[in-house]
């Protein structure tokens, strides 16, 4: 079961991530940033299209909007962008299979 939970919450954490550091940059719009922060907000508030209570299911509708907002911005998403997100996240849950990851990379 952890495993499955790893697999499914890496691609939510790992985009979150991206656009957490894409959003530090200095040379990162304001518009973009109001995008990423936007992103932030749906996916905090406890308000969503689809109540996080579901399993699996009441994520669906954040990851939408995280990769939504992530193709957005993926001007903005650089090699050292993706490199402190993945470090970051191999912090949090240890190492990630990349192929869960490897839709969101296809976004970019």
């Amino acid at each position: 079961m952890r495993k499955k939970t790893k697999q499914i919450s890496a691609p939510l954490l790992y985009a979150a991530l991206l656009m957490y550091y894409a959003m530090i940059r200095n040379d990162t719009p304001k518009w973009a940033k109001r995008i990423i922060l936007g992103g932030f907000v749906y996916l905090f508030t406890p308000i969503d299209a689809v109540p996080d209570i579901a399993p699996i299911i009441g994520y669906t509708d954040d990851l939408g909007v995280m990769f939504y907002a992530l193709v957005l911005v993926a001007a903005y998403i650089d090699p050292q962008v993706r490199s402190s997100a993945m470090r970051t996240l191999q912090s949090w849950i240890g190492d990630v299979d990349d192929l869960a990851l490897k839709k969101v990379n296809e976004l970019l």
